[in-house]
């Protein structure tokens, strides 16, 4: 088996793995990195997104020996020092979630709209998480949060 070596939440990790295992799975299975969730295996949903080198990735539709020499962020490792990450405050404040599945993903690729665009409309925001599905809150909350870590308002 080919062994990668890749940067995941800030610590060095080099791991044998199959060819053919999908990055959600090696941080799940192998790094028992579990805010990462599989929801559709079919890139559709968005619960799987990480940072791979800065930028949001579906994990789910990258094998892990792509991500050999990358860096990588999972929702473990947003939050810095015992303190969360402004998108993860911002949706904390604004009840962004209900059952929590979707959430991981959704901040995530939150996040990396505000890094590309920090002052993003509701109509911008709403179309950037277009690629990440929520089954329970209707998007409202979700949407006022992104919108409030924007302006800065999260704590």
């Amino acid at each position: 088996m080919p062994a990668i070596s890749l940067k995941v939440n800030q610590r060095a990790v080099t791991a044998e793995v199959e060819p053919r295992t999908l990055l959600v799975e090696f941080l799940r299975e192998h790094l028992s990195l579990t805010g990462v969730h599989v929801g559709c295996d079919t890139s559709q949903c968005g619960a799987c997104t990480v940072f791979v080198d800065g930028v949001s990735v579906k994990s789910c539709t990258m094998l892990a020996m792509e991500a050999d020499g990358a860096e990588v962020t999972t929702i473990e490792g947003l939050a810095q020092g015992g303190k969360l990450h402004p998108m993860q405050q911002a949706f904390h404040e604004h009840h962004g979630l209900q059952c929590g599945f979707c959430t991981p993903g959704m901040v995530i690729s939150s996040a990396d709209l505000l890094k590309r665009n920090p002052r993003p409309t509701e109509g911008q925001v709403r179309e950037w998480l277009e690629g990440n599905i929520c089954r329970c809150t209707g998007y409202h909350n979700i949407v006022k949060a992104v919108l409030a870590c924007a302006e800065g308002s999260a704590k």
